[in-house]
């Protein structure tokens, strides 16, 4: 991660402290029925995710890293110390690790309703999101953002949102999801950003400035928080013209951004649905397009979009251009993510995106 993503080397010190949270491997096996076939929820090219089920009952999820996942071991450990540290409603919770031989993996608790993606793109899987249960995702990312930023004890950018990364949980309550590609920024650290030469994320998800230059900061995750909050409210995907046999297709925040301009908003709102405060849904369109602002410097923090979705007196501002980044001048050394949690292979690969 050109650096360690711990800002500065990982401490084998502060690794041995999470030795409460060592998993057997043997016991992981029995969970998983020896991780079966029929056990696995999802696979992708960090490895597999299985169902499983410890001796007293309790569910979990088992991610099992591949050799060639290319999450080596710092990716890995960055993830059981980011997640170690952290407890929020809205993030997925660390239960434990293991490391065996060649083998890594994660333990999770076990989210019934699998991720974001698997509903919101499927169109009639999303017939069951009404607007009540798409604000609540929209304000539960929110809150878990604003804890990563500024409200636990350490400044964390996820630098992987998108919709695979956040799993549903019975009641439709969002939980942000894989933290391997995660940077910790120190207590007290003046600067507001930083640069790295490993550029990984996900097309259509990555700011500008990110992917083209590597530079990220916490204004990164809110462009990424932003294109979420319009897939959820259009239930397209930002694709970026992916997938389109048309040169100049249109990407989703340019659509909805020009929507926005020329007084039609109302046509991008996703037809299913028709309940549901119309002021509602195009204010949180409204701070969507603010979150994906090319500049940096005018996207919102995740306080001040935390305040515009509780308080319709705050009055929102006009939103710039969004920004527009074509895979074709992205940078050879950009890696894209395309892993989800608990989701099936075909939701989570980048050959999937479909056109508008």
């Amino acid at each position: 991660l050109g650096s360690s993503p711990l800002s500065g080397s990982v401490a084998e010190d502060e690794f041995s402290n999470t030795d409460s949270l060592l998993v057997d491997f043997e016991n992981l096996k029995v969970a998983t029925n020896n991780f079966s076939p029929e056990n696995e929820l999802g696979r992708g090219g960090f490895g597999s995710v299985y169902k499983g089920v410890f001796s007293h009952g309790q569910e979990i999820a088992v991610k099992r890293l591949s050799g060639t996942s290319g999450q080596g071991d710092l990716e890995f450990k960055n993830e059981i110390l980011l997640l170690a540290k952290l407890q929020h409603r809205n993030l997925v919770r660390l239960l434990g690790f293991c490391i065996h031989g060649q083998e890594r993996l994660l333990v999770y608790e076990f989210i019934k309703n699998a991720s974001l993606d698997h509903f919101i793109f499927n169109l009639e899987k999303r017939q069951v999101l009404d607007w009540g249960v798409r604000y609540k995702m929209i304000g539960g990312v929110a809150r878990g953002l604003l804890y990563l930023h500024e409200d636990s004890r350490y400044r964390i950018i996820h630098r992987d949102l998108k919709a695979s990364n956040i799993l549903l949980d019975q009641e439709m309550n969002p939980k942000i999801a894989d933290f391997g590609l995660a940077k910790l920024f120190d207590q007290g650290q003046t600067m507001t950003h930083r640069f790295t030469n490993r550029i990984a994320g996900t097309y259509g998800y990555m700011a500008p400035e990110y992917a083209m230059h590597g530079q990220f900061s916490v204004k990164t995750d809110v462009f990424s928080f932003g294109v979420l909050v319009i897939e959820i409210i259009t239930g397209k995907r930002n694709n970026n013209g992916r997938g389109s046999d048309d040169d100049d297709a249109e990407d989703l925040l340019s659509w909805v951004w020009r929507s926005w301009r020329e007084d039609v908003i109302l046509s991008v709102i996703d037809p299913s649905l028709t309940a549901g405060s119309r002021n509602d849904i195009l204010r949180c369109l409204h701070i969507g397009l603010l979150c994906v602002q090319e500049s940096a410097a005018s996207r919102p923090t995740m306080a001040s979009v935390a305040l515009m979705l509780n308080s319709n007196s705050f009055t929102l501002p006009t939103p710039s251009r969004p920004a527009f980044v074509l895979e074709s001048v992205i940078p050879s050394n950009v890696s894209s993510s395309t892993e989800g949690l608990q989701m099936s292979s075909k939701d989570v690969t980048v050959s999937e995106l479909s056109p508008r």
